[in-house]
Parts: structure tokens; sequence; C-alpha cells
């Protein structure tokens, strides 16, 4: 295979290793300041109400603006965004990390969710178009999607040890540890790699898609607060939604569109997106109540509770490396996927098994080593498949769609399964049948349930929607660097 156009192929592997350390630093910051926040709030003095938006200011920037992050690594070049988003997270995090205030450190977590959404798409279109070679590329993917499926869980555990051991501003400051030598390590590996010519920006097409992602994000984040039905959530969510219609009406009449339907048209991306997005509504109930069981019933410390997800860990890695290199070259990704929701519900089923009493050998860890067979299956082939097949002025908006399925998805997740929790709780100490422990992990097993139903309905979902067999895996050269 002629790698002549591909600047990047024989600094393939070292680019991997920038491009996974950014990867990681995304998805573990969803999680890192987690555990961190207790301390955090007791330091700063902020209101349990208040204590959200720590959380939500980081995923409104970053759902909204992922797709214009990767049109955007698509019109000035994958390098240039790369570095941009690298160098803005490291100072939104320093920012975050010396902050005396509440509304100081919500501001660091809304600007590290801007450069967040730069970065990400930068990241993984990169990695698209610097892996040509099919076997070569199935073996990157699966590296990635390991790091991509396991970075909340390693956030888990990294948050318990700073907090416990340092202190919670260091969840904050660990990024420029990663931040700062990956783009040294950019700026010197990358070509910088755009488009010839001016291309526009769809700017009707980045303010309704962008004002509607933020709606829904923050729609969900009120219906966790306030519930489903409370006028605000519904005029969120449903503005949210007419504005995503309105962008598919913008997307399919300009001349340049922000996301060319030739990239979500596809059966094999379009299954890839949806995988995604399902498998995050579902497996946040693992994160949040596993979480809350660990130190709050089994009285686990922060650092505990965060080794106690090493083992889903490790099957993650597996799996992702053996889907990507060994499954999906031979069986198309149809399999995989559904395989992986499958796995993934039987988890969630091990789960619905936890009481008071119970220990974390033999209900909480046989859960999480199937969840992370099955977690590990779908994130590798999903990426995989959601970037494959695209040209490379599209790459950028390709790994940008990935992205955003994630965030809509975990955003939906957390405030679905946070709200039937809440429910099953107050039911359950109103029936009389226990007390506020009781009731907490009553709460948790109903969650799982519902997370068990959620995946056994999208393997069926993504089994119908994705094609079977093994598809082309057409390379997506990149052009010549600029």
């Amino acid at each position: 295979m002629d790698h002549s156009a591909n600047p990047h192929h024989a600094r393939r592997w070292a680019i991997l290793a920038v491009l996974g350390i950014a990867q990681l630093m995304v998805v573990l910051d969803g999680t890192v300041v987690n555990i961190a926040l207790p301390s955090a709030q007791a330091d700063l003095g902020f209101s349990d109400p208040d204590r959200q938006w720590i959380i939500t200011a980081y995923a409104l920037a970053f759902g909204s603006l992922l797709l214009f992050g990767g049109r955007l690594a698509d019109v000035m070049g994958r390098k240039v965004v790369l570095l941009i988003g690298l160098v803005g997270f490291a100072v939104a995090s320093a920012i975050g990390g010396l902050a005396g205030n509440f509304e100081v450190l919500v501001l660091a977590r809304a600007l590290q969710g801007l450069f967040g959404a730069l970065l990400a798409p930068a990241a993984l279109s990169t990695l698209t178009t610097t892996f040509t070679d099919p076997d070569e590329r199935g073996k990157a993917f699966g590296i990635y999607g390991a790091i991509a499926g396991a970075g909340a869980a390693i956030g888990l555990i990294l948050g318990g040890v700073l907090t416990e051991y340092l202190s919670w501003r260091w969840c904050l400051w660990v990024n420029l540890v990663l931040a700062i030598p990956a783009a040294v390590a950019a700026f010197g590996l990358l070509v910088n790699q755009r488009p010839e010519g001016k291309t526009k920006l769809d700017l009707p097409g980045i303010a309704s898609i962008s004002i509607g992602l933020l709606a829904i994000v923050y729609g969900c984040s009120r219906a966790e607060a306030d519930g489903w039905t409370a006028p605000i959530t519904l005029a969120l969510l449903i503005g949210g939604a007419l504005l995503v219609a309105l962008f598919v009406v913008i997307e399919l009449r300009v001349t340049n569109p922000l996301l060319p339907m030739r990239v979500v048209l596809d059966r094999a991306r379009a299954g890839a997106y949806l995988g995604l997005g399902l498998a995050c509504v579902g497996m946040f109930g693992v994160f949040l109540f596993l979480t809350y069981y660990l130190q709050a019933t089994l009285m686990y410390s922060p650092i505990k509770a965060g080794f106690a997800f090493l083992p889903m860990v490790g099957t993650i890695m597996v799996m992702a490396t053996t889907s990507t290199a060994v499954l999906l070259p031979r069986i198309g990704p149809r399999i995989p996927i559904l395989l992986g929701m499958v796995l993934s519900g039987i988890g969630m089923l091990l789960f619905t098994q936890i009481g008071v009493d119970t220990a974390y050998v033999t209900h909480v860890l046989p859960g999480l080593l199937v969840m992370g067979l099955g977690l590990g299956m779908i994130f590798a082939t999903c990426f995989e498949v959601g970037t494959s097949g695209v040209q490379p002025y599209d790459a950028g908006v390709a790994s940008a769609m990935a992205n955003t399925t994630q965030q809509i998805g975990g955003s939906i997740g957390t405030a679905l399964l946070s709200t039937i929790a809440a429910s099953a709780a107050t039911a359950f100490i109103a029936d009389g049948r226990g007390d506020p422990m009781a009731a907490a992990v009553h709460s948790y097993s109903v969650a799982f349930w519902v997370s068990a139903g959620i995946f056994f309905a999208s393997a069926i979902v993504c089994g119908l929607l994705t094609p079977g067999g093994v598809q082309p895996r057409e390379s997506t050269a990149a052009p010549a660097g600029l």
C-alpha cells in the first residue's frame, strides 16, 4: 500500500500515543472531578444545589460545541485545532485548580468543556487520517477505543488517589501533566492538514445545532433536579429537538454544510453512532450508582471505590483491542456491537442482585467483568466504523459525531436513571419497607434493571440497523500537509 500521500505514516505509533493521552484527558475529566466534589464543596463553601454545576458546566460546553469543533478541525487543520485544544484545556485546568470561589471553578469547567470540544474530534480525526492501512487501523482503533471505554473508570481511580493523598485541586491540575507534554509532542510530530482553498463555515448550522444540543443537555440536567414534566424541562427538550430538526433542514440546503448528510446516512456509520449513544445512556448506571453503593453502603474510601473498577478497565482494554483487530475484519460490525450490548445488559442484570449486606467479590466483581467485555466491544467497534470510509475533509465532523452521541447519551442516561432511582427510593420508604440505606440500594437495583433493558433494546435496534458481513474498510488517506 502506497503511503506517500500520508505525511504521518512513519510516525504513526508515536502519534497514536499522543492522541491516546489527549483522549484520556477528555474522557477522564468527566468523572475525575466527581469524587473530588465533596472536598471542593467543603473548601469553597457552595451549596448542594450548586454542586451539580461543576459537572453540568463541562457537559454543556463540551456537548454543544463538538460538531463545531469537528468542522473547525477540517477547515483550519487538525494539528492547529488539536494544539489549541490541548493548550486551552491546560490553561482552563490551571484556573480551576487555583479557584478561590465557586464562580471561578464553574467558569474553568465551562472552559474545559469548550476546549475539549475542539480537542476530542481533532484527536479522533487525526487518528482516522494517520492510520490508513486496514490491519494497523484495527489495532490503533482498538487501543483508542479501550482508552475511551475505560477512561471514565480511570477517572474514578485517579480522582480517589488525588483527593485522598493530595487535594481536590490536583484533580484539575493533573491535566497539565497530560496536556503540556502532549502539546509539545504534537507540535513536533504532526503536519497540519486542511483542504485547499477557502472553506466557508456554515454559521446557521453552527448556531442551530450548538444551541439545540445546549438546550437538550441542559434540559436533561434540569430533568434530574426538577422532573421530566416540569415546564422548563419540557421547554428545553422540545426547543432543543426542534432546533436539531431545523439543523437537518439547513444541512440539506446549504453549499458547505457543517454536517454533510452523507456522513450520517451511511448505515454502518449510523449504527455506530447510535450504538455509542445508547451505550452511554445505559453505562452511566455503572459509574453513578455503583460509586454510591461502594462508598455509602459498603463504606469504601474514595480511593478504594476507584480501584474497585479496575477489573472492568482491564476487560475493556482486552476486548477493545480484540474486537477491532480480530472480530471486525472477519465478521463485520453487526455481531460485535450486538454481542457487546447483550453482554452489557447481562452485566447490569448481575448488578441488580446487590443488597445492603452483599459483598464486592460475589455481587459486584462478576458484573464489572462482564460489563467490561461488552463495553470494550461496543466502543472500539463503533469508533472505528463511525469514522471509516469518510473523505479527509469530513474526518473531523465524523469524529465529532461519535463524540457528540456519547455526550448526549451520557447526559440523557444520567438524568433518566437518577430520576428513576430517586422515585424508586421515595416509593420504597413510603411503603415502609426499610430504612434509608435499604431504600438507596433498592433504587440502585431498579436503575440497573432499567439499564439492562436499555442495553437489550439497543442490541435489537443496532442489530437491525447495522449491516451484516465484513464492510469495506476504505483508507482515509490524508492529503499532503500544508
